[in-house]
């Protein structure tokens, strides 16, 4: 009967021992998944849609991208400016036309463009590297590889600002040409950023900045996913500078010079331009405060520098993110008092609660979790990970306070700011809603990957955060 026990529990032993094993190596299996695949592995899915249906949805997805988005930013200032914003009046006249009407309407690359493009990104380059900031530390990445950065967002935005005041007051600038010259910005842009884009790539096979570098063995998606997570010459971050300061950046000055334009036409800015532009410019303000926030976020830390992003914040930003305001230059809506405070109300309401909830997720990080959450102790998931060189890392997963309703709770309140920016034009017509359209379908999706990120890096433990956080964006619902 002893013999029997004895037996009995070495074989339970060995049982649980193998079961440890087994239970190991699936989570080290995943880890390495994540760390050799980092920013190239988003090839199979798209939003839901998974298997063999989601690599050809995503593979025609990421030809349509490629081909027909720089036609549709190029296009975009045209369909505002002489369709009245209407897609379909767009499409009436392509069709009458054909294929002499998209010549004929196609806004022709200039040398003023040019200096516009110029000018602003040396700016830039130029602000990013000199301005003084502390030193912040970003997520160690899949190769063991810890970035550093200089937090000088606010400076930059503020000393862009008032350059921008003082050249425009000293009548050195009209920022209303910029509106004129849109079409043409575009159009210069999109080949320039081609041209950005292809150098990125040989880069990435020839002179790569950090191991977290590589191919996946396709041409298309090593162009656009890219091949580097950090391309940098010297101290010049290019990701930081495609994404934050020529993106963000050109987003509040060329929206300011929509204000600008309208009032030059009618003599002031209508209350509908002066919410939607001012909406924006807080929304910036708050992404430049948080900034060291999102430099551990998915554009970041996981995307690497390639088409879908750097092409993405140099030209799609400039023509589609600021389409509510390109829409009302030349239709000024002066919007009720109590309607213009409503929305105003609504929209800062709204880009506090995406501010503080990723200020919450941050501040609770850097603070090992001892940070308390909404007045109370956190509550929060101790995982582990694996880096591709073999040391095993652990993270926090926050799951109460904001991020204990939904995974990505922070982009619910995005769209919302997003659509009460768009609201003031109230017109039938597509053209200021794109913006919104455009960022649902980015954002859903994103967080459709993010969770396929998250799952192969901590395995077992995301599991455990889905289990106890099951909502992904919208509480209760979704």
């Amino acid at each position: 009967m002893h013999a029997v026990t004895t037996s009995g529990m070495a074989a339970s032993e060995g049982l649980a021992r193998a079961t440890v094993v087994v239970e190991a190596a699936s989570v080290a299996a995943a880890c390495t998944k994540w760390a050799t695949s980092h920013g190239t592995g988003d090839r199979s899915t798209f939003c839901a849609v998974s298997g063999r249906a989601g690599v050809l949805v995503h593979r025609a997805g990421t030809w349509g991208i490629l081909t027909l988005f720089p036609l549709f930013a190029v296009y975009a200032w045209y369909i505002n400016e002489h369709c009245d914003g209407s897609l379909l009046g767009f499409l009436g006249r392509l069709e009458a036309g054909g294929w002499a009407f998209l010549v004929e309407a196609y806004p022709s690359p200039s040398w003023a463009a040019v200096r516009y493009i110029l000018g602003f990104g040396l700016l830039q380059g130029v602000l990013q590297v000199w301005l003084p900031g502390p030193v912040h530390r970003g997520p160690t990445t899949p190769r063991g590889n810890v970035p550093t950065y200089t937090a000088n967002g606010v400076p930059t935005l503020a000393t862009t600002l008032l350059i921008f005041l003082a050249t425009w007051r000293a009548g050195l600038f009209d920022p209303g040409a910029v509106y004129d010259c849109m079409g043409s910005i575009v159009s210069t842009s999109n080949i320039m950023s081609l041209i950005l884009c292809t150098l990125l790539y040989l880069k990435g096979r020839l002179a790569p900045s950090s191991t977290d570098s590589g191919t996946t063995g396709s041409l298309l998606y090593d162009f656009y996913w890219g091949m580097e997570l950090y391309p940098r010459i010297g101290a010049f971050d290019i990701k930081v500078w495609t994404n934050c300061r020529m993106g963000m950046m050109g987003w509040s000055v060329i929206t300011l010079c929509y204000a600008v334009k309208q009032a030059q036409l009618y003599g002031a800015p209508a209350t509908s331009m002066l919410l939607s532009v001012a909406l924006v410019q807080v929304y910036i303000f708050k992404f430049f405060l948080w900034e060291t926030g999102y430099w551990s976020s998915m554009d970041i830390a996981h995307d690497r520098a390639g088409f879908y992003l750097c092409w993405g914040c140099l030209v799609w930003i400039p023509a589609v993110y600021t389409s509510p305001a390109m829409y009302l230059v030349r239709r000024p809506v002066n919007l009720p008092l109590s309607l213009t405070l409503v929305l105003g109300l609504l929209g800062l309401a709204a880009i506090y609660i995406n501010y503080d909830s990723d200020r919450q997720r941050q501040e609770f990080r850097q603070s090992d979790g001892k940070a308390l959450v909404w007045g109370a102790p956190p509550q929060a998931i101790r995982a582990q990970y694996r880096t591709g060189d073999g040391r095993t890392k652990t993270s926090l997963l926050l799951v109460s306070g904001w991020w204990g309703l939904a995974r990505h709770f922070h982009y619910l309140p995005e769209l919302v700011a997003a659509a009460i920016w768009s609201m003031p034009a109230f017109h039938v017509a597509i053209m200021p809603f794109v913006y919104l359209a455009f960022l649902t379908i980015l954002l859903l999706d994103r967080a459709y990957r993010d969770d396929a990120r998250c799952s192969a890096k901590y395995g077992k433990y995301w599991d455990q955060y889905c289990q106890r956080v099951p909502y992904r964006v919208v509480p209760y619902l979704f």
